[in-house]
C-alpha cells in the first residue's frame, strides 16, 4: 500500500519533464536573437536609405542648376521659363512639375500642352506645344485667335498669315439665342477641319448668319455655301469632286451632299 503514493509521485515527475520544468510541447523552440550577419545587413540598408535621402535632399549633388526650353515659336523661351519659375537650387527631387505645368497653362493660354521633366543630375525641361489659329475673329482692331479646338487663345495686333477670318453675321438670327455663340464657333472650325489642305490653303473668310448657313469665301471670288456643319467629311468629298468637275464655277453649293450644285456667279 505505501507505493501508492511513491508511484503517484513518479508519475507526475514524468508528466512534468522533471522538477521546476514546465510541459514540454512537441515542435517548439526558444527564440533565437539575430545573428551578426542579420544584423550588419539590417543596419547596411538603413545606411543606404539615410545615403540616398540625403544625397537627394541634404548634398548639392542633384540640385536644380539649368531650365531647358524647346518647342516654342510665338512665345519666347524668356517667357516661358519666367512663368514657369522653376525654384533654381532646390533639390531637383522636390520640384513640384504639376504645379509648373498648371502655372504655364493658365498664364500662357497658348500653350496647348507642356511636359515638365527631370533631366537628372542638374536640370529641369519645359517641352511646349503652342496652340496654331485656324481661324481668326476681328475685334476693336484687335484679331483674336481660335485653335482646332474653338478656344479662343490668343489677341494679336495684326491677323495671322494664311488664316481665314471668321465672321459671325447672327446677330438676328434665332441660332444664336439657340445654340450660342460658342456653338456656332465650334461648327465654323468643325467645318475647317473637314476641308481638304488643297481647298482649306484657298479659303479667306468663313461666315455664319445661322447654324445652317455657314458659306465659305475663297479666293478669286468663289464662294461655298456648306450649310450646317452636319455631314462634313462627306461634304468635302462632294466639293472636291465637284471643283475639279467644274472648275470654272464660281459658286458651289454643297448643303445637300446628295445633291451639290455649281454654278458661275
Amino acid at each position: 500500500m505505501a507505493a501508492g503514493p511513491a508511484t503517484e509521485q513518479k508519475s507526475a515527475s514524468g508528466r512534468s519533464g522533471g522538477p521546476g520544468r514546465g510541459p514540454s510541447r512537441p515542435g517548439t523552440r526558444s527564440p533565437r536573437m539575430p545573428g551578426p550577419r542579420v544584423l550588419l545587413t539590417g543596419f547596411a540598408v538603413l545606411a543606404l536609405v539615410a545615403g540616398g535621402i540625403w544625397a537627394l535632399y541634404g548634398s548639392s549633388w542633384f540640385r536644380v542648376e539649368r531650365v531647358s526650353t524647346s518647342g516654342t515659336k510665338v512665345l519666347t523661351r524668356g517667357e516661358v521659363e519666367r512663368v514657369a519659375a522653376v525654384p533654381v537650387g532646390a533639390p531637383l527631387v522636390s520640384v513640384d512639375t504639376d504645379a509648373i505645368e498648371a502655372r504655364l497653362r493658365e498664364e500662357l493660354p497658348r500653350i496647348a500642352t507642356v511636359d515638365v521633366v527631370r533631366s537628372w543630375p542638374h536640370g529641369i525641361g519645359l517641352k511646349v506645344t503652342e496652340r496654331q489659329p485656324v481661324l481668326f475673329l476681328e475685334k476693336g482692331g484687335k484679331f483674336i485667335e481660335v485653335d482646332s479646338e474653338g478656344v479662343r487663345f490668343a489677341t494679336v495686333p495684326t491677323p495671322p498669315r494664311g488664316v481665314p477670318r471668321l465672321v459671325l453675321d447672327a446677330a438676328a438670327s434665332p441660332s444664336l439665342r439657340r445654340f450660342g455663340p460658342d456653338r456656332l464657333l465650334g461648327a465654323a472650325v468643325g467645318v475647317t477641319g473637314e476641308l481638304p489642305e488643297k481647298i482649306a490653303q484657298d479659303v479667306r473668310v468663313v461666315r455664319i448668319t445661322s447654324f445652317d448657313s455657314i458659306t465659305l469665301e475663297l479666293d478669286k471670288d468663289r464662294t461655298v455655301f456648306w450649310g450646317s456643319g452636319e455631314d462634313g467629311a462627306v461634304k468635302a468629298r462632294v466639293l472636291t469632286a465637284l471643283m475639279k468637275a467644274t472648275p470654272k464655277a464660281g459658286h458651289f453649293d454643297v448643303s445637300a451632299p446628295t445633291a451639290p450644285a455649281s454654278s458661275r456667279s
